[in-house]
């Protein structure tokens, strides 16, 4: 019950700061990546910001034994970089700057009710099980 109620204030907490920073603005977040035509800077101070806080909470919280919620830190332990990161990574991106959505920004859209969003997060699912069929199939990753 703890982890439930964790996980919903700090995903509460993350879509206000979506919101309340743009994030959630397709026309904002393309304007941001639109360098050589009407580039929108504003985005920046999201960025900025979010790498402030994360590099001082991180080093806090690290020192810690472990996580509030959990017996012990899960922390990625793969290094190497593989073809299908960098695929992967690719698509992200290009999607990213065509729709001007990404996977957070996206659930939190959803509460607008507007069409975008939904068509949006309904690709992005098909995507997801597509991509699960066709590694079963091809063994894209390990």
């Amino acid at each position: 019950m703890k982890n439930g109620l964790a996980a919903f204030v700090v995903g509460y907490i993350f879509a206000l700061g979506l919101g309340l920073s743009g994030m959630t603005q397709p026309q904002k977040v393309i304007g941001f990546l639109n360098l050589f035509g009407t580039w929108d800077p504003s985005l920046i101070f999201v960025m900025v910001g979010a790498i402030l806080v994360h590099f001082v909470t991180y080093k806090i919280i690290r020192k810690k034994k472990s996580p509030l919620f959990s017996s012990h830190w899960h922390v990625p332990t793969k290094k190497e970089i593989t073809p299908a990161l960098v695929v992967g990574s690719a698509l992200f991106g290009v999607g990213w700057g065509l729709a001007g959505y990404c996977p957070g920004p996206v659930v939190a859209s959803l509460a607008s009710f507007e069409e975008g969003p939904f068509l949006f997060f309904v690709s992005m699912i098909a995507g997801m099980f597509l991509f699960r069929e066709l590694d079963k199939r091809l063994k894209l990753t390990k």
